[in-house]
């Protein structure tokens, strides 16, 4: 059992002053503001719970960079995806295992505590599964265990190369499940849950899993209480597509074929019409909003405010990994609202007119819903503790000088680029201390190493 206190700390209910916390086996079994140091740690001045991270592709994460150069004066989502691909077929579990390793570590020092790992690439280059049908999941599970982050692993269903039924290309068949494959896989992994790992399960998209193999896994008992990610309406071309096949819009068709409730992330959904944002925002699913991703892609802009109008639920995830910042996320998210329609202060709300804190808010309750997790809030409870997961800002930054608390989250979002997360903790454990990572060194080094020799 340690004892902490902050000068001010974010609890679910706002910045208070003087935090004290108990934290005893990774869950915080106290929480008290106006508690006073009484003899406690004083771990710093402001303190945040830690962000959940809810979409990731952890092995993309060491091309970052490379897809910069044009190849087509058309250059999309569509030919990006090509050079994934050939990246893809050179990953093996030795190569994801130091990328998700480095990531990871990236990812606790910008001041993610939880990855939600939308993970497709199961196989062998040739599409046979590895002596071990687990091994890429457990390469990940391996990654972040080393790195001390939280993960919610999404082994992904791949099943057709497109809406029309066609079979997986030469260079998705390592992507590739039949749905008894698949749910053997997601049997076994839950075996391995504990408090920093949960297992849900992953529809890749509708041009990839058919309707029959969609109600097969919804129905196999597996689900009932788990997270279930969908990439959907990403691109114009999926969502003509999916109106050519199923004569529905990708959202709409989702929303009436399936039982899409709190236990959903719809990642992306970029492309809704007024009625399938108001009927997302309804179903209480979580849209899973990946804006730099988004942008360096070209998907497109997700219709935020009217959204946020509806009562939706949103978080954000790194995704594709060219940029590793809750941070720029959100300011991204923010930004496009505000070239869309040329107005300033776009994510409000009734109770608060700081942009920082409802965008910070609701992605840590978005994040949280669609992780599957307890964390996200600095509270404590009789049964169920939240998990011990929080950020120690670097108060001595010259950008927060003359900043008081209800100022503190619009500064660290909008102000500069300097990385102000000093202290991370996990699960009761401190995995970042003044900026460094208990063991990035290392781990910086063999990734290093890995990357060389995929080039």
């Amino acid at each position: 059992m340690t004892r902490y206190w902050a000068d001010h700390a974010w609890l679910p209910h706002g910045w208070c002053d003087a935090v004290s916390l108990r934290v005893d086996g990774g869950v915080f079994r106290e929480v008290a503001d106006e508690g006073g140091a009484g003899g406690a740690e004083r771990i710093g001045a402001l303190v945040l719970p830690g962000l959940p991270n809810l979409h990731s592709h952890a092995f993309q994460r060491a091309m970052a960079g490379l897809a910069e150069r044009q190849t087509n004066p058309e250059d999309s989502f569509w030919t990006w995806r090509e050079t994934m691909y050939g990246f893809a077929g050179r990953v093996g579990p030795d190569e994801l295992r130091a990328i998700a390793a480095q990531l990871y570590v990236d990812m606790l020092r910008a001041g993610y505590t939880q990855v939600c790992e939308f993970h497709y690439l199961h196989h062998q280059p040739d599409g046979k599964p590895y002596a071990d049908p687990a091994e890429m999941s457990l390469a990940l599970i391996e990654a972040a265990a080393e790195a001390g982050i939280g993960l919610t692993l999404l082994p992904t269903l791949y099943m057709t190369g497109g809406f029309d039924g066609r079979p997986l290309s030469e260079r998705q068949r390592r992507f590739g499940h039949d749905v008894d494959s698949y749910l053997r896989l997601i049997q076994r992994l839950r075996t391995m849950e504990k408090p920093t790992l949960r297992v849900g399960v992953a529809l890749h998209s509708l041009r990839a899993v058919p309707e029959a193999a969609m109600h097969a896994v919804l129905t196999s008992g597996l689900v009932d209480a788990a997270p279930i990610h969908v990439h959907v309406a990403e691109q114009i071309g999926e969502v003509q597509d999916c109106l050519a096949l199923r004569h529905a819009r990708p959202v709409e068709w989702l929303l009436d074929h399936a039982p899409v409730d709190a236990r959903w992330c719809l990642v992306h959904a970029t492309h809704m019409t007024e009625e399938e944002t108001r009927a997302l925002a309804a179903s209480g699913a979580v849209a899973g909003l990946c804006p730099t991703t988004e942008a360096n892609l070209g998907d497109g802009l997700f219709p935020l405010k009217a959204y946020l109008e509806a009562g939706g639920a949103f978080g954000v995830g790194s995704d594709s990994h060219i940029s590793v910042s809750p941070v720029e996320e959100l300011r991204w998210l923010e930004y496009g609202q505000r070239l869309v329609t040329r107005h300033r202060n776009i994510a409000v709300s009734d109770s608060s007119d700081s942009v920082g804190e409802n965008l910070w808010g609701d992605a840590l309750f978005g994040g949280a819903q669609a992780a599957g997790t307890d964390i996200g809030a600095i509270e404590a409870a009789d049964a169920d503790a939240p998990r011990a997961d929080l950020l120690v800002l670097d108060d001595s930054a010259p950008v927060l000088a003359g900043r008081d608390s209800g100022s503190v989250l619009d500064t660290f979002l909008f102000a500069g680029n300097a990385n102000l997360v000093r202290d991370v903790m996990v699960n009761g454990a401190w995995t970042v201390r003044d900026f460094r990572h208990r063991d990035e060194a290392r781990i910086a080094a063999r990734y290093r190493d890995v990357v060389r020799g995929l080039r």
